[in-house]
């Protein structure tokens, strides 16, 4: 895995205001997990997130990935970008794992996959995200307890891992530039990843 697009736990730590509590915002390509009471909060365009909890102990996470388009036969299990979407998510469900959470607990709730990229309209880059997150939790007997995927709009997502309570605010006069552009960014350098070897969920 090239290391400038593997998953990295999030670093961007600040104190909300709003909703009184500790936060972590995360970008493309990034990750946070927690047990505290605390906040996890990021914009999604074309990427996908997916809140992972266990519903006993409140230990939980997010993720933020897009599917690289591989090329070829990007749908097929074995391609590039399923095996690089597999890893983004194994690697927030083996760390909620490493940190007390049971697997038998796990549900999740997930969010993104808009169509909101021009240029990437020959197959909609969203879309496939979404049809993937949701493919592997199904594999994974990961539980969905509430989704919004697809659509046209951003979304700012705010995740309470301890409750289990997500808020998500559709951005739709929002001006996309800055949005846009990191996910672009983030496309591009996924082009450019070899996928490391697979993970092993224990």
């Amino acid at each position: 895995m090239n290391p400038a697009i593997e998953e990295q736990l999030a670093t961007n730590l600040y104190y909300d205001r709003h909703f009184d509590c500790e936060t972590a915002k995360i970008l493309p390509g990034e990750y946070y997990f927690t047990g505290k009471p605390m906040l996890i909060v990021t914009v999604l365009g074309s990427c996908v997130a997916a809140c992972i909890r266990d519903r006993v102990s409140g230990i939980g996470g997010m993720n933020h990935f897009m599917l690289p388009d591989s090329g070829g036969d990007a749908d097929s299990p074995a391609s590039a970008s399923m095996r690089y979407g597999a890893y983004a998510m194994e690697m927030l469900i083996n760390q909620l794992l490493k940190a007390g959470a049971r697997r038998e607990n796990l549900e999740a709730k997930v969010f993104g996959g808009g169509n909101v990229l021009r240029g990437f309209t020959s197959i909609n880059v969203g879309e496939r995200n979404a049809r993937f997150v949701r493919d592997f939790l199904r594999t994974e007997n990961i539980r969905i307890v509430a989704e919004d995927l697809n659509d046209v709009h951003p979304r700012k997502v705010y995740f309470f891992p301890a409750t289990g309570k997500v808020l998500v605010k559709k951005l739709k006069q929002l001006n996309n530039y800055t949005l846009v552009k990191r996910e672009q960014d983030y496309a591009s350098r996924l082009k450019t990843i070899e996928v490391g070897g697979d993970v092993d969920l224990f």
